[in-house]
């Protein structure tokens, strides 16, 4: 398969519409729920289980899905996750029962955790180092970032308009088209993938301690903290996960899951606890953002949708900007992150000043531009530091990582401030306030903390983060290679398949 602008721009189309889907259906069933529960006889204590599943599936299958993605072929893994993806969405769009949902959910759970680090391999490993990367970054990021945001929009038209079944199938020509694509543009034998044996015991410690970590955690809706249910379910996964580690370092097979060194590089590390907390902040705020919008302005399904495009658009414009200045080397990775982290707190916080008596324009759009320019900023120098400087065959699990990082923030970060939120309600409403006014009092204190963890990012960032990562061991900076400048050594495809660089590094970051 040649090494063209054009194969490359399809490799790129394939990948950003895999990363949307998978974010979009997040949050596309959100606005849904109540007419699918209607129309498929939920239990009113079952229907958030259409959401929390897809989260469980999703984050506990990461692991997995990237490590199958560098060792059996990245385009392989990412047409096996979207056929299941597509099959699951079209399960989903002609269920009958509401455990025919809930299965349909978990299997595009899998199918989404097998496809997330498998496209942004295919991604980093397609696109010449350089500016072509950065630059293909930046529409992975944007998708990536909007795609909670669209999922919001996306479910209220559809749900209003076309009916709740379709939250599922509009995935269906999305899924057709990255298959094709991928098919027409993506090589088969693809960088740097080696035959081996898959760590089954690794996978089925770290695929059970992070699910049960996610499942104990998006429980606490309906049980508390101190619950015995939760306190077991938490502890479980400790001791999983603690065996995981154990088991990686010092266990018998010559090709584990993940190798540890990974998690010792301060790029690698810094950016998946950065991303961790900015999901964590971002996933409530739409949350409580939701609420308010439906419940105390009162605005419908669609109209509650269309209110987050403005957010949205403005994510997209702050990511197009910083993938510029990325691209131009005019300010390094760590530069960005910490006033991205300081905007995107701001802006938290500024919603947390909203009141019952709250308009649209004063208490939803102002603040939420302050914080998507903030979110925006974040995700592309985020997700370039997760994976710069590491070698091809590492480049799925560095991409697992970070989206693993962003799938458990996710539901520690809504677990947390759902349940703070909800206390602080009720303790309002005990001391006589309004039902309406005692809401948005736990609304606002939820959008407070979420800035509370963009602050913790932005400590991550100034001291977590190196000014200038290392390369992988065996690895000479591109910057410092003396055929830099040619297509082989940019990261180029050739008609093998493989790649004549043998770096991931998306950018050179300044200090």
């Amino acid at each position: 398969m040649p090494d063209t602008a054009l194969n490359r721009g399809q490799a790129l189309v394939a990948v950003a519409l895999a990363q949307f889907m998978v974010t979009l259906d997040m949050t596309v069933v959100n606005v849904a729920l109540p007419d699918m529960g209607a129309g498929l006889g939920f239990d009113p204590a079952q229907l958030p289980w259409v959401v929390n599943i897809y989260a469980l599936f999703f984050g506990g299958f990461l692991l997995l899905g990237g490590r199958a993605a560098d060792l059996y072929g990245q385009r392989r893994i990412l047409l096996s996750g979207t056929w299941a993806f597509a099959l699951a969405s079209l399960a989903g769009g002609l269920a009958q029962e509401p455990w025919q949902m809930i299965a349909a959910r978990a299997v595009q759970g899998v199918g989404a955790a097998v496809m997330a680090p498998a496209a942004l391999a295919v991604l980093t490993l397609t696109q010449r180092e350089g500016e072509e990367r950065t630059r293909a970054l930046g529409v992975y990021a944007a998708v990536a970032a909007v795609g909670g945001g669209a999922g919001v929009l996306v479910g209220g038209l559809l749900t209003e308009y076309a009916g709740w079944r379709w939250v599922m199938l509009v995935n269906l020509p999305m899924a057709l088209l990255v298959l094709v694509l991928a098919l027409r543009s993506v090589p088969a034998g693809t960088f740097g993938s080696r035959r081996g044996r898959l760590d089954v015991v690794g996978a089925i410690l770290a695929t059970a301690g992070v699910g049960l970590l996610i499942l104990g955690m998006v429980r606490t809706e309906e049980l508390s903290w101190t619950s015995l249910t939760t306190i077991v379910t938490l502890a479980a996964a400790v001791v999983l996960l603690v065996a995981f580690v154990l088991w990686e370092k010092y266990g018998p097979m010559t090709d584990p899951l993940i190798r540890l060194s990974l998690l010792t590089r301060r790029n690698v590390a810094g950016a998946n606890l950065y991303m961790a907390l900015l999901a964590a902040g971002q996933l409530a705020v739409f949350y409580f953002l939701s609420l308010y919008l439906q419940r105390i302005l009162k605005l419908g399904p669609a109209e509650a949708g269309a209110a987050f495009l403005p957010l949205c658009v403005t994510v997209m414009i702050a990511i197009q900007v910083t993938t510029r200045v990325l691209r131009k080397q005019l300010v390094g990775i760590k530069t960005l992150l910490v006033p991205a982290g300081l905007i995107a707190a701001a802006g938290f916080a500024w919603c947390g000043m909203a009141d019952a008596s709250g308009s649209y324009l004063g208490d939803v759009l102002l603040p939420s531009l302050l914080a998507g320019l903030g979110v925006g900023i974040a995700f592309v120098p985020v997700t370039a530091a997760a994976t710069v400087g590491l070698p091809p065959q590492e480049a799925g699990t560095a991409s697992a990582l970070l989206n693993a990082s962003r799938q458990v923030g996710s539901a520690l970060g809504l677990a947390v401030l759902v349940t703070v939120a909800t206390t602080h309600t009720d303790d309002r409403l005990a001391a006589g306030a309004s039902p309406d006014a005692a809401a948005v009092s736990g609304y606002s204190l939820g959008f407070v903390l979420a800035g509370g963890f963009l602050l913790l990012a932005v400590l991550v960032a100034a001291f977590v983060l190196p000014r200038r990562p290392r390369p992988a061991a065996g690895q000479t900076p591109a910057a410092q290679r003396p055929d830099a400048g040619t297509p082989a050594a940019a990261g180029g495809v050739g008609a093998s398949g493989t790649t004549a660089d043998n770096t991931a590094s998306q950018v050179t970051p300044k200090s």
